[in-house]
């Protein structure tokens, strides 16, 4: 199962995903965490291991991939990166970063001032997702880029799952409905995760997400929130995200 987690920055979307991927892996699962959010720096920190490679490292970087695309887009030819299907053990080592047993693979970064937009990242993570066949025991945990700029990108289009991220914002409520109408239009399934939950808060929440499907609440915990600010290893273990576990697999 390949379950893109979506945001808008802040909402927490990597700190779940992470949650997610040890809880996963506890079920006996093989995981594998795609970062694909060019500009995050803080998964590796999260799940306790300094991160090496990447797939846009393994292919040439950057340069490389935009030489690929102005030969093969004014053409009108497809862009081939891929000559057959990868499952998991297919991903080249030098694109990954062992962490206790979770595999992260970061897509590509912004390394420095002046470089360009992040579409070739994109345009790799949409190839890359359709490209990797996930079987029964695996479970694929994208951390996306931060609002919606990878539904217009068609990113979604290889995952089986969106888990769009709410936290108590105003802007997080208006991005769900726009990830929500995204999701029909690419006729992907769609459930809300409410995060960072107290007493005061939650119902309120919930009361401005009627037409949305809400698949867990979260609550707000100081010890997740002290190990993100100071990027230590992620060894929170909450019964909420069991239970989100579950429910994805009963979908």
């Amino acid at each position: 199962m390949k379950i893109m987690i979506c945001g808008k920055g802040g909402c927490g979307k990597s700190t779940i995903t992470v949650l997610l991927a040890k809880a996963f892996q506890k079920k006996g699962y093989r995981v594998l965490v795609v970062d694909a959010d060019e500009s995050n720096l803080g998964i590796g920190r999260l799940l306790g291991t300094p991160v090496s490679g990447s797939l846009l490292g393994h292919l040439g970087g950057k340069k490389a991939l935009q030489g690929k695309m102005m030969e093969a887009f004014p053409k009108g030819k497809p862009l081939e990166l891929f000559t057959e299907k990868w499952k998991i053990e297919d991903i080249p080592a030098d694109c990954l970063t062992d962490a206790g047993g979770i595999q992260l693979m970061p897509v590509g970064k912004i390394e420095a001032f002046g470089e360009g937009c992040a579409c070739p990242m994109g345009v790799l993570s949409k190839m890359f997702l359709e490209n990797l066949e996930a079987q029964d025991e695996d479970i694929v945990l994208i951390d996306s880029e931060a609002g919606v700029e990878h539904f217009g990108r068609g990113v979604e289009a290889g995952c089986d799952i969106i888990v769009g991220i709410v936290d108590p914002t105003y802007e997080s409520v208006l991005l769900s409905q726009k990830m929500q109408a995204m999701a029909v239009k690419a006729e992907r399934r769609i459930y809300f995760v409410l995060n960072k939950l107290n007493e005061q808060v939650e119902g309120a929440l919930a009361g401005h997400m009627p037409e949305v499907e809400i698949i867990a609440k979260l609550p707000q915990k100081p010890d997740i929130f002290t190990a993100t600010l100071e990027g230590q290893a992620l060894d929170v273990r909450l019964p909420e995200i069991d239970e989100l576990c579950e429910a994805l697999l009963a979908r």
